[in-house]
């Protein structure tokens, strides 16, 4: 007697094959469960930027209709776009979140850390990101990086041990065979966990359409002022923009990341819906961080240079 037996072949066709989104969304939810059941203090860097908000809304997805069992944390320079500062907020009392908020100001008024000349920020987050960890004794934090915004962030594991100093030492990375994680760590050490490592910018924009995630508005065209410096568009502000030469003019302006308003620059868009965005994305050739964060420019290892120092 002869038996036919139905093969699935993995073709979308298939009832039980998964989109490339569905395959991303498992795959972060299992990330997320696996720290869950394997580390005692778990927190995830919640800024309000696009990454951080797809990783909360998976976070949300993994646990539901429990609540998430981790707090959040916030690095502040001072320097955030307000909108997004807003949003965060409003996120956080809508679900009735813990948030942590490292704040860089507090840094520099107590004497520890000093302004750049340049005024940025951003490399300033690092010593506040790890004395937070430190005093709260979080043992695994989740970030959004992902593999395709930089060649650092392209060759860090999923789960990326930190010494007890915080740092990165790309040596001591484990392989992560058939997803398999290993979060074994000494006292004192601790797991950066990157559930969105595999996504690229695209597949991020096609999740938040899919999801229905709503984002700060600073991501879709408008009108700011803005003005001219090292080939980017950045806003003016307190934080020391424009400086003696530098014009402000108004123009339609979106962002493709969002971090420090004074290192992250603005790009010519008149993209006001999803599609748009992802249309705009889908034909770009520059990587968003390659495009608008001066912070990556400051040399060829510059971001290597700060996750070795405890950086994201």
């Amino acid at each position: 007697m002869t038996t036919s037996i139905d093969v699935v072949d993995g073709s979308t066709d298939s009832p039980y094959a998964l989109t490339h989104l569905d395959a991303l969304e498992s795959e972060a939810v299992h990330i997320f469960r696996e720290v869950a059941g394997e580390f005692e203090r778990p927190v995830v860097l919640f800024s309000g930027g696009k990454d951080s908000i797809v990783m909360l809304h998976l976070a949300l997805k993994a646990f539901a209709p429990s609540a998430i069992p981790f707090s959040l944390l916030h690095v502040d320079t001072g320097h955030n776009f307000p909108e997004v500062i807003e949003y965060r907020d409003r996120v956080v009392a809508q679900h009735g979140l813990r948030l942590h908020v490292a704040s860089v100001q507090d840094y520099i008024d107590r004497g520890v850390l000093r302004e750049r000349p340049d005024g940025t920020r951003n490399p300033l987050q690092t010593v506040p990101l790890t004395e937070a960890i430190q005093q709260h004794r979080f043992d695994a934090v989740f970030g959004g990086g992902r593999r395709d915004e930089e060649k650092a962030r392209a060759k860090e594991r999923v789960f990326s041990l930190r010494d007890e100093f915080s740092q990165w030492d790309p040596r001591r990375q484990r392989p992560e065979l058939w997803q398999l994680y290993n979060g074994r760590h000494a006292p004192g050490e601790h797991v950066r966990v990157f559930p969105l490592s595999n996504w690229t910018e695209l597949d991020v924009w096609q999740y938040i359409q899919r999801e229905r995630i709503e984002l700060p508005e600073i991501y879709f065209a408008h009108e700011r002022e803005v003005f001219a410096r090292n080939g980017m568009w950045l806003t003016a502000g307190d934080w020391g923009g424009p400086k003696d030469g530098e014009t402000p003019e108004k123009r339609l302006i979106r962002y493709r990341t969002v971090g420090d308003m004074s290192c992250t620059g603005a790009v010519d868009s008149d993209a006001t819906t999803l599609d748009a965005v992802i249309a705009e994305i889908a034909a770009s050739r520059l990587t968003e961080r390659g495009a608008t964060r001066a912070d990556d420019k400051l040399s060829e290892a510059a971001m290597e240079d700060r996750k070795r120092e405890g950086y994201f």
